[in-house]
């Protein structure tokens, strides 16, 4: 049976609302209303601009939609549904979002976190599916991780499970989560940046003058997309940085694999891009590391939504509790 749903999909740079369908045959886009560029709006105003495509994509949909899902960075308490000051969302302090659109609609609204939204996606429509046990890392701008364990998400008392880029790896290292040495410190964009600024100045200050980064006053210039590119390359110290970021993603993909006995690990964004750079090394501290019995029947593969992932992502959180209510 198909149920139409309506997923919201909150970010730094953007916000968005799409009508949806959900059947035996997974989550499908019917209508995408345009996207507002978050920074143009105050809060309130945000809200309403959504609030205003929300009824317009109930009144396009050709039955009531059964449910309202809504993806948004953290931090935020899933459960009571409110927005708690991400980071990248000045000013959304406090937001009771779930309890705002189902007031003004009428139809159930529920809030996830981003991390745990992808999850969803990728286990319902991307390289998860199938697996009743699988775990999401963003590997992003940040590291956080979804887990889905038996078949269902697992949110924690607090909504705040998964948290994956506060496991520290190293006692020194690039820093995240305000950390150094932690998981998001070695593998993030940021993290990337920081373990090339530290590699290269090495470099620097033994003489010599790198192609990635000839000058001193050019280490500000390094981006986790620079280096990715130089990698693919050839270039030896971009490989060498790349190389350091697949051993430690490996150690915290092993203490992952040793907690959760997934199927499978599925990774986004620059694991997507730079599988080839950073898996052989990953691989190798695994195949040490891990567990036998749990690393061999765990595979790591890059996410299969790409550009429509944010849309799916809200999407499948509006089923997914659909799906959860039906079975109670």
């Amino acid at each position: 049976m198909k149920s139409y749903l309506i997923g919201i999909d909150i970010g730094g740079t953007k916000c968005a609302v799409s009508l949806g369908t959900s059947s035996e045959n997974g989550i499908e886009i019917v209508k995408r209303a345009p996207a507002i560029r978050t920074k143009d709006y105050a809060v309130g105003d945000a809200l309403d601009a959504l609030l205003a495509d929300v009824r317009g994509m109930i009144a396009e949909s050709s039955e009531m939609p059964k449910a309202i899902g809504i993806s948004c960075g953290g931090p935020l308490d899933s459960k009571r549904g409110i927005i708690q000051s991400p980071p990248n969302l000045p000013g959304w302090d406090d937001i009771h979002a779930t309890e705002f659109f189902t007031e003004k609609t009428g139809v159930p609204t529920y809030l996830c976190n981003d991390a745990n939204a992808c999850a969803l996606a990728e286990w319902k429509a991307g390289a998860g599916r199938g697996c009743e046990n699988m775990l999401f890392l963003t590997f992003g701008t940040g590291l956080g991780a979804g887990i889905i364990l038996d078949g269902r998400l697992i949110e924690g008392a607090s909504g705040y499970a998964g948290e994956a880029g506060h496991i520290r790896l190293a006692e020194h290292g690039p820093s995240g989560y305000g950390k150094a040495g932690s998981f998001e410190g070695f593998c993030s964009g940021g993290g990337i940046a920081q373990l090339a600024e530290n590699i290269v100045r090495q470099h620097l200050q033994r003489g010599e003058h790198p192609a990635l980064c000839p000058n001193i006053a050019d280490l500000d210039t390094l981006t986790a997309e620079k280096v990715g590119k130089a990698a693919k390359a050839g270039d030896a110290i971009a490989v060498e940085i790349m190389n350091e970021c697949g051993k430690m993603l490996g150690y915290g993909l092993s203490i992952l694999i040793d907690l959760f006995n997934p199927e499978r690990i599925v990774i986004g964004s620059i694991f997507m891009r730079a599988h080839d750079e950073l898996w052989p090394e990953a691989k190798k501290v695994i195949d040490r590391e891990a567990l036998p019995m749990a690393s061999a029947v765990c595979e790591v593969v890059p996410a299969g939504l790409t550009e429509s992932v944010g849309d799916i992502a809200a999407l499948t959180v509006a089923a997914y509790h659909i799906e959860k209510k039906r079975d109670l």
